[in-house]
C-alpha cells in the first residue's frame, strides 16, 4: 500500500472528528487498493475490518423484504457499534441493494454521529460529484458532495485528493 494513502486516511479520521458526520470515504475504483488501506489501518489501529455484506446479509437472512426494509437501518448500526471507536467498513454493496429501499450515504452518514467510520467507497469523486458504481449500473448512485471527508485513492497527491466536502 502506498503510504501516502495510508497518511491521508490518518489524517481525515483526525480531521473528521470535528465533524457533525465522522464520516471518511475512501473512494477508488474496484482494484484500486482500498481493501489494503484499510488492512494496514486496522493492524496499526489493533482493529477489524468489517466485511459490511458477510455481517449483514447473516442478520438479514431470514427475514422478510418488508422486515429487512424496516431493519436495515438499526441491524447496520449494531454491526457498526460492535466495531468500537473507529469502525473500518468494506465491501458496503449490500447497502445499494434496490430492494432494501435505503439511501447508503444517509446510512454510513447515521452510524457516523457517535464514532469514526471509514468506508471503502466503489466509485468516484468529479468535481462536486461523488458517484458510486458507474452510469448504466443498476446500483448507480451519484451524490452532490456533503460534509465527509473524503480520500481519493485515485488522487496522487496528498494535498488535492483530501478535501473536506460542503453540501
Amino acid at each position: 500500500m502506498p503510504e501516502p494513502i495510508h497518511n491521508r486516511i490518518k489524517q481525515s479520521i483526525g480531521q473528521a472528528e470535528g465533524l457533525y458526520h465522522r464520516l471518511v470515504l475512501l473512494v477508488g475504483q474496484s482494484g484500486s487498493g482500498k481493501t489494503a488501506a484499510l488492512r494496514a489501518l486496522a493492524d496499526e489501529l489493533g482493529a477489524s475490518v468489517i466485511n459490511v455484506n458477510l455481517a449483514l446479509s447473516a442478520r438479514l437472512i431470514e427475514l422478510t423484504e418488508r422486515q429487512r426494509t424496516l431493519r436495515l437501518s438499526a441491524l447496520f448500526g449494531g454491526v457498526v457499534e460492535e466495531a468500537g471507536t473507529v469502525a473500518l467498513l468494506d465491501n458496503i454493496e449490500i447497502l445499494f441493494d434496490h430492494g432494501l429501499r435505503q439511501d447508503p450515504l444517509r446510512l454510513l452518514q447515521s452510524v457516523s454521529r457517535n464514532r469514526c467510520v471509514v468506508a471503502s467507497w466503489n466509485g468516484a469523486v468529479t468535481g462536486s460529484k461523488l458517484t458510486y458504481a458507474t452510469i448504466g449500473h443498476p446500483e448507480y448512485r451519484s451524490y452532490e458532495t456533503t460534509d465527509t471527508m473524503i480520500v481519493n485513492v485515485n488522487e496522487s497527491s496528498g494535498h488535492d485528493a483530501q478535501e473536506r466536502q460542503r453540501a
